[in-house]
């Protein structure tokens, strides 16, 4: 049987070793250093300039004046200047000659076309054709309407074949656009398709 280990003997451990260093941030030197070059508002005053700033500076050759200038490059400056002022009175001659040439050579504006009045209530196209009927309306075209749904079964209950495009005759027509798939023409509206089918079943 082992023999328990010793309770005030401390048991041997692993060095540990470190993996890394930790070495300074760079930019905690940066900063440093920007301090020294750019001083805060308030320590302007308290630092001067080294001693040896105004020695490091060279001084400028000064420039030549112009009557000092040799005459051969005077005279180039004028025929330079002159030359231009010539090339600017050129084309501006040309550019206002220019114009010129295109109104003759424009062909005259063709005579305003006379406008006709228009109609005091401006007709609206009907999207479903020219021959839709909807809730409204009268005269033969609807009475024809109602005698024809009066032949389908079960679509216009208890209609009578006279009267307007009523709210019962609207239901009756969308009644039959619904039971035979018509979908070209608004619900309740008698257009273009919706009469062709009709038409083709009532013979």
């Amino acid at each position: 049987m082992p023999t328990p280990p010793d309770p005030e003997r401390p048991r041997p451990a692993r060095v540990v070793e470190p993996v890394r260093v930790l070495r300074a941030r760079p930019t905690d030197a940066l900063a440093e250093l920007m301090r020294e070059l750019m001083p805060e508002p308030g320590e302007g005053a308290r630092t001067k300039p080294p001693a040896d700033a105004e020695d490091d500076t060279e001084e400028l050759p000064p420039v030549p004046a112009e009557d000092a200038a040799p005459p051969r490059s005077r005279r180039r400056r004028w025929a330079v200047a002159a030359a231009l002022a010539a090339a600017a009175l050129v084309g501006f001659g040309c550019a206002l000659l220019l114009p010129g040439r295109q109104e003759s050579t424009a062909r005259p504006a063709p005579p305003p076309v006379p406008t006709t009045m228009a109609p005091s209530a401006p007709s609206k196209a009907d999207p479903d054709g020219p021959g839709t009927l909807r809730q409204g309306d009268s005269g033969p075209e609807v009475t024809e309407l109602r005698r024809r749904l009066l032949r389908i079964p079960d679509v216009f209950h208890d209609g009578s074949a006279t009267g307007p495009y009523d709210a019962r005759l609207a239901a009756a027509v969308a009644r039959f656009q619904l039971w035979y798939g018509i979908r070209g023409d608004e619900t309740g509206v008698y257009g273009d398709d919706t009469r062709r089918d009709l038409e083709s079943r009532t013979g």
